[in-house]
């Protein structure tokens, strides 16, 4: 039995393979165990189904959005991931810069200092640096 609906998790599915590439998404979903994978699937419905998958904002908007909040947090892995998938929702350097100049602004210099670390091993990496 599912804990999640299979429309939002197909949906879902869907919008995080559009934005942190098909591969990616693969790997996790199949390196997902007994213990692991309930929250993959409801993670995949909940997040990118109907969170990613409210038309309300473009992708584009909502990966700004993400850095900025994961920024805010600290996740910095999750933020390096979602960096990625903002190149791919067509989030540019510039914008990326802008975005961790607001969390210096709001979060510290110290996380703007890390966020900027993130991003130069994902901009060298994707070739935007």
């Amino acid at each position: 039995m599912s804990i999640f609906d299979e429309d939002l998790f197909l949906k879902g599915l869907a919008e995080r393979k559009a934005t942190l590439g098909a591969e990616y998404v693969e790997q996790s979903l199949s390196a997902a165990d007994d213990f692991t994978r309930p929250f993959q699937e409801a993670m995949t419905a909940w997040c990118w189904g109907f969170g990613w998958g409210d038309d309300a904002i473009d992708a584009k908007t909502r990966s700004m959005m993400n850095l900025a909040m994961i920024g805010a947090l600290g996740k910095m892995h999750e933020w390096e991931l979602h960096c990625r998938g903002a190149l791919n929702n067509g989030v540019t350097p510039e914008e990326i810069r802008a975005i961790i100049h607001a969390v210096g602004i709001y979060c510290g210099v110290p996380q703007a200092l890390e966020c900027f670390r993130a991003a130069r091993k994902v901009l060298t990496e994707a070739g935007r640096l």
